[in-house]
């Protein structure tokens, strides 16, 4: 069904446009919301009424966009990332990744604006990305990964360790009587009721 857009709608549109959507969309989300209007001619002549205010928002929005876009190209943007000495990255740039970047330096930039050729960075250098504002506005950025080395350390035994037993490993073998000194063995053996020899000077 058709409906007219009451305000801006990221998912849809802006205000005043005139869209297509389903009908359950429209009456369980939309309508309730005040997001959007159905398409009739009482709502037709309401939109045309406001057709002078809402075109002087939208140009207020191409004057903000073209500010924003001087400021961005203007900027050096520079990300440093966890990187092997080979300048592999440890996980990637994304378009999130720069959003985040943007938004400490005062952009309110979303996510899905931002285009990044291949989708994602996985290593250090200089790249080009796109960053889309209001209609066919857009910045075109500088963006430098530079590689944060990280140290590996190696694990070094542990002197006095017990060493672990390994799978089918025999065990060592426990100390029984066969393995008593026999001289203690032979002391055990005598029987209760003999004396023992005694020794000559």
């Amino acid at each position: 069904m058709k409906v007219i857009l009451n305000k801006d709608f990221p998912v849809l549109g802006e205000e005043g446009d005139i869209k297509d959507v389903a009908k359950g969309y429209a009456r369980n989300f939309l309508f309730p919301r005040v997001i959007a209007l159905p398409y009739t001619e009482r709502t037709i002549a309401l939109f045309e009424a406001r057709r002078g205010e809402i075109e002087a928002r939208k140009a207020e929005k191409r004057k903000d966009a073209t500010s924003v876009k001087e400021r961005l190209e203007a900027l050096d943007l520079t990300i440093t990332m966890p990187a092997g000495a080979n300048g592999k990255l440890y996980g990637a740039v994304t378009s999130q990744t720069i959003a985040d970047e943007l938004t400490k330096l005062g952009f309110q930039v979303e996510r899905k604006r931002i285009e990044l050729p291949g989708n994602t960075f996985k290593s250090v250098g200089k790249y080009k990305i796109t960053v889309k504002l209001y209609e066919s506005a857009a910045a075109e950025l500088s963006l430098t990964v530079q590689g944060q080395v990280v140290k590996t350390e190696t694990k070094t035994a542990v002197a006095g360790k017990p060493r672990r037993r390994r799978h089918g490993e025999a065990e060592a073998p426990k100390l029984e009587a066969e393995n008593v000194p026999e001289t203690r063995q032979a002391a055990e053996t005598v029987p209760a009721n003999e004396e023992a020899p005694a020794l000559e000077a």
